[in-house]
């Protein structure tokens, strides 16, 4: 029988820690299959084909980031009840999440896959990679409902302390992934759309998986015929909190696809250098990705028992493991960045493989204040503040958008490259506040909750 775990009592950081290092093997297994899925490309199609999967990066980003942060945001108040203990209450948003997320992933579906070229012709996609991006992003939105499914069944059972099982479907979703990657591309000789359907597939079959497994093995989940009945009024508080989360993920992709247009516009090589770099970053941020994830959890859980303390001294708490990692990963990445590169890129390539040590160079450098946003904007999130969070999201935005209007007609790649630094700074000027104000609020509920 799996075994959800409660964090409401016990020394934050060997719980916030252990919690995070099976969301952190996950990311990794996440990430793995990108670099692998990027070294396949790049090394057995070549640069245009690996350009042609990054020019949509950031549009993949906008739209599963929004349906990943939707399902983050649902699974919050199943942590609040579970924290709580009030276990009817939180089957019942369980059950009427998997109806909301069964017509929003319908929708979202259909509306990107009609929008595919047009974004793509708006983004200012070379010519030469327009084909292998329409059908790496086509493929990528025809199969949202299993990304949608997996994201949210993962979150739910996460919300209810137990990271570990999560991670074990990632796993088997990373190998499969990597297998049929290779069958696709190699053997049926599918390009770059073979990347992209062996995403969708693998990620279906563990999202059903997932449920089955769920329904099984949580006991705690089972549901009546009462609990799975559709309630809209807990559909509308499940939206309230989840579009709002969702929303953030995708006001801050669209500066991202500001920034990514305005680096397209350099040329394939930059597209190639971009890609490449983003894929080395994305790796190492996982560690910081996870940290607030698993604040999510542990501030939903403690928001729910009434113990706001407990929330500051689980964000301590991560703030010293956050700057551990950060100055392990410094040391790495300023003297391997251009060795790494060589997983994607052709010896040859020397000024790409130049453009990518520096663009991570200067992103990891700038770590500190991504792991403060991480842990800050998580734990507010879990607190059920999403449309406070949310505003982070157009803080960095704004940020992107200036660096692509203003910085990179000016610097060029060298413009792109603090893109990202930018943004995280000014989401950080905004949550340090944001956060004083929730904890203040969270104390004054307790209390006249308590008399």
């Amino acid at each position: 029988m799996a075994q959800s775990k409660e964090m409401t009592s016990g020394a934050s950081l060997p719980l916030i820690f252990n919690f995070t290092l099976p969301l952190l093997l996950g990311n990794l297994l996440q990430q793995t299959y990108s670099l692998v899925d990027a070294a396949i490309v790049g090394k057995f199609l070549g640069i245009n084909a690996l350009a042609a999967v990054g020019a949509s990066t950031s549009v993949v980003f906008l739209i599963l980031g929004f349906c990943n942060g939707c399902c983050g945001g649902f699974a919050i108040p199943v942590a609040q009840k579970f924290g709580a203990r009030d276990y009817v209450t939180m089957r019942r948003y369980v059950s009427v999440s998997l109806k909301i997320a069964g017509v929003m992933s319908v929708v979202i579906t259909v509306i990107t896959s009609l929008l595919c070229a047009f974004i793509l012709q708006s983004m200012q996609t070379p010519e030469n990679i327009f084909e292998g991006a329409y059908q790496y992003l086509l493929i990528t939105f025809i199969g949202i409902p299993c990304t949608f499914f997996y994201n949210l069944l993962s979150s739910i059972i996460r919300a209810l302390g137990d990271s570990k099982t999560p991670f074990w479907f990632l796993l088997l979703s990373t190998v499969l992934n990597i297998f049929l990657d290779l069958f696709c591309i190699l053997v049926l000789g599918w390009g770059v759309a073979g990347a992209s359907i062996a995403t969708v597939v693998s990620q279906g079959i563990s999202a059903v998986l997932c449920y089955i497994y769920m329904n099984r093995k949580f006991e705690i989940l089972r549901t009546t015929a009462s609990d799975r009945r559709y309630r809209p009024e807990l559909a509308k508080q499940l939206l309230s909190i989840g579009v709002p989360m969702g929303l953030q993920f995708s006001i801050t992709a669209i500066g991202s696809i500001m920034l990514q247009s305005a680096n397209n516009a350099l040329g394939t090589a930059c597209v190639a250098a971009f890609t490449a770099a983003m894929r080395i970053k994305m790796v190492f941020l996982c560690a910081l990705d996870s940290l607030g994830m698993a604040m999510a959890t542990y501030s939903g859980q403690n928001y729910g028992a009434g113990k706001p303390d407990r929330i500051w001294q689980g964000i301590k708490s991560a703030v010293v493991m956050m700057m551990v990692y950060i100055v392990a990963v410094n040391v790495i990445i300023w003297g391997w960045a251009d060795k790494i590169a060589l997983l994607f890129i052709d010896p040859s390539e020397t000024e790409i493989i130049k453009d990518t040590a520096l663009f991570v160079h200067i992103n990891v450098s700038f770590f500190p204040l991504l792991g403060l946003l991480s842990v800050l904007r998580y734990s507010i999130q879990g607190a059920g503040y999403t449309k406070l969070a949310m505003f982070s999201g157009v803080s960095e935005m704004v940020a992107r958008v200036l660096v692509s209007l203003i910085i990179v007609p000016m610097f060029g790649f060298l413009g792109v490259c603090f893109g990202d630094p930018m943004a995280w700074l000014f989401a950080c000027l905004f949550l340090v506040p944001a956060f004083s104000y929730v904890y203040r609020r969270l104390h004054l509920i307790v209390a006249k909750e308590r008399n």
